[in-house]
């Protein structure tokens, strides 16, 4: 027995030395840890190709990454770094899998290579990068240089100052992603933090919002959102009901990689809403780019069933469209006289389905059928103004019910108690 575990500790030994030998001394690809990624990579003037891998499983691109390295030799870096001796960068850059390759550029976050794992393409993909990162000096546009990072000490950071008093109308009312860092000015983790903070809220400016809440004066938000230790991170979404913290590292880059991320991916869920009241047309309507109305049959006329499938095809349309600042609003025939006189519904039977620019005071009917595809087309062709606006036949009537109808509101009577109807 003992003979048997012998053996396969020598062949374990062999193994390990295999790995660790992927790229020898001589070798053109620079071999990163933990101590010297930020000097080397972080902070590199120049473009590097960063190879993450695994000893037991990455050898097959071995070969390849070193004849990379030699056909890149001068024009970029080529460097690997073994996940399973530093597992704090590969969680760092969420390495899931192996090999990962990324590439680093000064000022940018990392961009993944996801191409085919031969010498020719992976140089390719390169040369494309650095020739856009050359395109971008040229044009004088920020590179992360040194003589940049100078200049950047002085810089004021991005992130925004919240507090009780303006939390709920920046953060929670706002359509956009947020990301709020909970914060106490004693903690030493949130020292360290804040350099990284301010460069990552500086990178994403116009992209994501990045905020941040002084705990010790604000106590009311912390208990609200159940900060229980600091640096604490919330990610605010497209669906503010369901915030989450973010747990990656507490890097910039690893910051920016994850916004960039939820961007793509944090979109609210479709919603039709009921056309109510002025109320819901002055929130869904005033504010978006164009609303469409529909004008959806008697319940008594197409049933529940026919009711639900109208809405589908809406909630199907807001699905694809979710992009653009569009409002999808339903209503039932009959329920809304003024605003169908204004838009002329009514003489084509329902459902109809009418675009509105509230702010110019002007619409566009649907005049095919209401299905899927033919609906699509229309919101396609109003988007880009091809459908022929029309103007409301009593100039900005509409605008002017709905912001009386708020200001009404506002000042302490109920919308509901106001004797008038759109």
């Amino acid at each position: 027995m003992w003979r048997s575990r012998l053996l396969s500790l020598f062949v374990f030994a062999a193994f390990v030395a295999r790995a660790s030998a992927l790229h020898g001394p001589s070798s053109l690809v620079l071999q990163l840890n933990p101590n010297d990624f930020k000097s080397k990579v972080l902070n590199s003037n120049g473009v590097v190709l960063v190879e993450f891998f695994a000893p037991w499983y990455s050898q097959a691109l071995t070969p390849i990454w070193e004849k990379v390295a030699t056909v890149l030799k001068g024009v970029a870096t080529v460097a690997a770094l073994d996940v399973d001796a530093h597992q704090s960068i590969a969680q760092e850059y969420g390495i899931k899998g192996f090999p990962t390759i990324k590439l680093f550029a000064p000022g940018k976050p990392p961009v993944d290579y996801q191409g085919p794992r031969d010498v020719k393409p992976i140089a390719e993909f390169a040369v494309k990068q650095i020739k856009a990162f050359l395109k971008e000096r040229l044009d004088g546009k920020n590179t992360g240089g040194s003589s940049e990072k100078s200049s950047k000490k002085n810089e004021k950071s991005a992130s925004i100052e919240l507090n009780s008093g303006n939390f709920d109308e920046l953060v929670l009312k706002s359509k956009e992603l947020w990301i709020v860092e909970f914060f106490a000015p004693w903690c030493g983790h949130c020292k360290k933090l804040a350099p990284e903070w301010k460069k990552a809220a500086n990178r994403l400016k116009e992209k994501v919002k990045l905020g941040h809440v002084n705990c010790d004066a604000e106590k009311s938000l912390m208990g609200r959102f159940n900060v229980q230790g600091f640096p604490t991170i919330l990610v605010f979404g497209a669906d503010k009901d369901n915030l989450f913290p973010y747990e990656g590292a507490r890097s910039a880059s690893a910051i920016e990689s994850f916004a960039l991320e939820q961007l793509e991916t944090n979109v609210a869920p479709p919603k039709v809403t009921e056309l109510t009241g002025p109320d819901v047309m002055e929130e869904k309507c005033a504010s978006a780019a164009i609303c469409f109305v529909a004008f959806l049959p008697d319940i008594l006329d197409s049933k529940a069933e026919g009711r639900n499938k109208y809405i589908d095809i809406l909630l199907s349309v807001e699905e694809k469209f979710k992009r653009r600042p569009y409002s999808f609003v339903w209503t039932g025939a009959g329920k809304r006289p003024n605003l169908e006189k204004q838009v002329g519904v009514g003489g084509y039977g329902y459902p109809a389905l009418v675009a509105l620019n509230v702010k110019k005071g002007a619409y566009a009917p649907l005049r095919s059928a209401f299905e899927f595809n033919q609906v699509v087309e229309f919101v396609k062709e109003v988007g880009q103004g091809g459908k022929g606006n029309l103007p409301f036949p009593t100039k900005d009537e509409i605008v002017v019910h709905c912001f009386l109808l708020l200001l009404l509101f506002r000042l302490g009577i109920r919308a509901h108690r106001i004797l008038l109807r759109l």
